[in-house]
């Protein structure tokens, strides 16, 4: 373990302090007035931090080049576990995603962003040399629709739309040309009606309050109201650790998972949650540092899509808290409360470490 740890490279550090503050604000966020009913979501995080610290840490060992040769299989049976989901799966929230395992649930959408990162990146390094040809990108689509088919069944739109931008990166840096990138997008845009009339309800609520959140400011659009107003309310410095009013005083719904960020703007302000943001970015800009360094294929396409979903997870996640995307419901990558997202989140860093390991002993 020694070797892994002097051979990793500095963002791990970086996501230690993430961390850190997840802990921070998870303790905030399940603090109440005395004598509130309140759940401690910050130690239950902690035992879900250091199971993600030894799922990395197996993942380094067992290396990356073998996760994406066993990328197939373990993408076969995520998708069993997607299908077991809607037979085994727990409802909540009006939504079946969960397969309950005693004292702790598991999400498969969760681990089908990593089991689909391998599959892909195996596929297309497979066939690179026709990486080009209609079929083999008719191949990588139909890889693509069959999990998002079953997450959106669920439902849950938000985990089912960010396969899309992973698989137009892995395409791209394959090199696919952007002529029929653009082709699959226009397809995608004509369909995009027919997506309209299989979302739920609530989801299309949720889309039509984005355009106006007082159209239902008690019902669809009063969590945006209420985030909008706890980050607002933050002003430069916040209102400081445990002292937000719209966390404290339980106006703000789902603080500990998807609306973390509020809890994080509201009592750390627009200087907390910029140092956040630049500890995300430092994160990404490594990891496509690492990516374009790489000496192998599918080193640069595995890696370049890892940066890519975490990236779109913060940027989708932050967005929505402040109003300026729909609420689809993704959490906040290593922040929110949740071990099935930070788990597959931190086996991601397993293999981005594994990456950077190797590029280093060349």
């Amino acid at each position: 373990m020694d070797n892994i740890f002097k051979k990793a490279d500095s963002f791990l550090l970086i996501i230690g302090v993430i961390l850190f503050i997840a802990f921070l604000a998870l303790y905030s966020a399940s603090y109440g007035p005395e004598g509130a009913a309140v759940r401690d979501y910050s130690t239950q995080q902690l035992m879900w931090m250091g199971i993600a610290v030894i799922a990395l840490l197996l993942c380094v060992k067992f290396g990356y080049e073998r996760c994406i040769d066993f990328g197939y299989i373990i993408f076969a049976a995520n998708l069993l576990m997607l299908v077991s989901v809607f037979v085994l799966g727990d409802v909540r929230y009006g939504a079946r995603r969960w397969i309950g395992l005693g004292v702790f649930s598991l999400q498969p959408s969760e681990f089908c962003k990593i089991s689909f990162l391998l599959a892909l990146t195996k596929y297309v390094s497979d066939n690179n040399e026709n990486i080009t040809d209609p079929k083999t990108i008719l191949g990588a689509v139909i890889l693509c629709l069959l999990p998002m088919g079953l997450i959106m069944k669920q439902p849950d739109l938000g985990t089912a739309l960010i396969f899309l931008p992973v698989f137009f990166t892995i395409l791209l840096v394959a090199g696919v040309r952007i002529k029929h990138l653009m082709m699959i997008v226009f397809l995608a845009a004509a369909g995009s009606p027919v997506l309209w009339s299989m979302l739920k309800l609530y989801q299309k609520k949720r889309l039509l309050v984005f355009m106006n959140p007082n159209i239902d400011p008690l019902g669809a659009g009063y969590t945006i109201i209420q985030s909008r107003i706890a980050v607002g309310s933050g002003g430069l410095f916040g209102k400081g650790w445990l002292s937000g009013t719209q966390n404290q005083l339980n106006f703000l719904p789902e603080r500990h998972t998807d609306f973390i960020f509020s809890v994080i703007g509201e009592e750390w302000g627009f200087l907390g949650a910029a140092i956040l943001l630049s500890l995300f970015l430092f994160l990404i800009s490594r990891f496509l540092s690492i990516a374009d360094a790489a000496n192998d294929i599918r080193a640069k396409t595995l890696l370049s899509g890892i940066a890519v979903l975490i990236w779109m997870q913060v940027f989708i996640n932050i967005a929505m808290t402040i109003g300026l995307m729909p609420v689809v419901g993704l959490p906040l990558p290593f922040i929110s409360y949740g071990g099935s997202n930070l788990l597959t989140t931190m086996i991601m860093v397993g293999l981005a470490v594994s990456i950077n390991m190797k590029h280093k002993m060349f």
